[in-house]
């Protein structure tokens, strides 16, 4: 029977997977896989996140109804129960280390901003992701409201993040901001929210700061 290369197994192929069996090894904790394995709940989980599956029924059955193909994609069928077990019990820095291992690839071959200026360019900004407060109470942002806040400095040089971090909702964006550092020459786009952060930025010896609410810049002098 002839075989086609799906898009979802030419996505997969910009991981190697001797990479991320190394990187399972090291992450690995508890007792060892018997049929199931990181690299069948990795595939599992980034069809889910591609196919926005909603649920660990819904995942497992989207997954099954492609079952004839996980076999050349290296996977194994994971069941409701063990794809729940490994994804509660199994250390999450297995992700946490191949994300770094990927944005190291890209950064290397990222191409530069296209602007005439050379100085390195950076956004900063900060967005509420809304929670259920029912499942998460952890997230306590308003009375029947519950949120964490994602905050991204994303370098213009191939649209790359170099800050990424999450808190609290209720955390405002100029608490992190301040916690940030950035190559000194920078020019760092922000909106109002930071308004106060250029006071802060400023010692820092950054040179020129874009505010993209009040349609004007401040640049600090040396």
């Amino acid at each position: 029977m002839s075989h086609y290369n799906t898009v979802f197994s030419q996505l997969l192929k910009l991981i190697p997977r001797h990479e991320f069996e190394t990187l399972a090894n090291q992450h690995h904790s508890g007792r060892s896989f018997r049929k199931a394995s990181r690299w069948s709940q990795f595939v599992t989980m980034t069809m889910a996140q591609i196919a926005g599956r909603i649920s660990l029924r819904d995942i497992v059955e989207n997954i099954s109804a492609q079952a004839h193909r996980l076999y050349h994609l290296g996977s194994a069928k994971l069941s409701r129960s063990n794809l729940s077990r490994i994804n509660e019990g199994k250390p999450f820095a297995l992700y946490e280390a191949l994300f770094g291992k990927l944005l190291q690839r890209c950064q290397a071959i990222a191409p530069q901003h296209s602007f005439r200026f050379k100085n390195p360019l950076y956004s900063l900004d900060a967005s509420t992701i809304d929670l259920c407060l029912s499942l998460f109470p952890w997230a306590n942002f308003r009375q029947t409201k519950g949120a964490i806040k994602l905050h991204v400095g994303l370098n213009h040089a191939g649209y790359l993040p170099d800050f990424v971090t999450i808190t609290d909702g209720k955390d405002h964006d100029v608490t992190v901001g301040r916690t940030l550092s950035f190559p000194k020459g920078s020019i760092v786009a922000i909106d109002k929210g930071y308004t106060d952060y250029l006071v802060s930025a400023i010692d820092c010896k950054w040179s020129l700061f874009c505010d993209s609410n009040q349609d004007q810049c401040k640049i600090p002098s040396d």
